[in-house]
């Protein structure tokens, strides 16, 4: 693992891979960069580009802070990009999506940016609810860190339990029991957000946003407030999926990817 120091002078750890064209990408919440092993989707997109898979603060290898900002998330991001000689083709998934969509306005170091379902205040009233929160956080107090892991993949996320158990018997999931103490801070992260069309309105690198057409209709409004929002950006929607299509439809995910990288080349 390599490593950047961000903003803050937090360690920020990612691995590199394969070679080609730098694609950096963010994973989201419960899980850190061994998330892009299942399926193999790193490996194939190693075979194309140099990929950068880094872990957010408090996952993994990265550091973390005594105080949580999701500020400091963004400027997390910028530094991975920053810190890359050529420019970048940036990917965020989910909650990493909204760090890759902030991270655009905080570095100059873009070629195209593609965020994925990205976590914001859009999702307050569907998917917030104080009582998973507290019930998180006293799980995690507690040291019940699968317990929480499992009600935030059930209630939150609403997993099928086919996928769950799929996630179970990959080697990350121990990983992802041992960061569940991230999971309460970043639930509520979405509640300080606040999605400012006017700020993007300069905003020229090449973006594309991927949607669910399975996915629930908060997402897809998300998806068009921000296109609304961009002046270089379109909608990709993989039909069928949800909001785990890199699990459900590897293939797929990974063409829409490589094929939007190898654009803008």
């Amino acid at each position: 693992m390599e490593s950047v120091t961000s903003a803050d002078d937090t360690p920020i750890a990612f691995e590199r891979s394969g070679s080609g064209p730098p694609l950096v990408l963010v994973h989201g919440m419960a899980g850190n960069y061994t998330r892009w092993e299942l399926f193999d989707v790193r490996p194939r997109l190693a075979e194309h580009t140099t990929v950068y898979a880094m872990d957010r603060r408090g996952h993994a290898e990265s550091g973390d802070a005594d105080e949580y900002a999701l500020e400091r998330e963004f400027e997390d991001v910028a530094a991975v990009v920053d810190s890359i000689d050529d420019p970048v083709h940036l990917f965020g998934y989910s909650h990493g999506g909204l760090c890759a969509l902030e991270a655009a306005l905080r570095t100059d170091n873009l070629r195209s940016l593609i965020v994925y379902e990205p976590a914001g205040p859009w999702e307050i009233l569907h998917l917030y609810s104080e009582e998973i929160d507290e019930e998180l956080e006293a799980l995690v107090e507690d040291g019940e860190n699968e317990q929480a892991l499992m009600l935030f993949l059930r209630e939150v996320v609403e997993l099928p339990e086919s996928q769950i158990e799929e996630l179970q018997a990959a080697p990350s999931w121990s990983a992802r029991v041992d960061e569940a103490h991230t999971l309460p801070r970043e639930y509520r992260a979405p509640t300080t957000y606040e999605f400012e069309p006017d700020r993007f309105a300069d905003m020229t690198t090449p973006t594309l946003l991927v949607v669910g057409g399975e996915s629930p209709q908060w997402a897809k409004d998300a998806t068009n407030e921000i296109n609304d929002a961009l002046s270089n950006s379109r909608i990709s929607v993989l039909e069928g999926q949800g909001h785990v299509a890199m699990n459900t439809a590897p293939d797929l995910f990974i063409d829409e990817v490589l094929a939007f990288v190898q654009k803008f080349q």
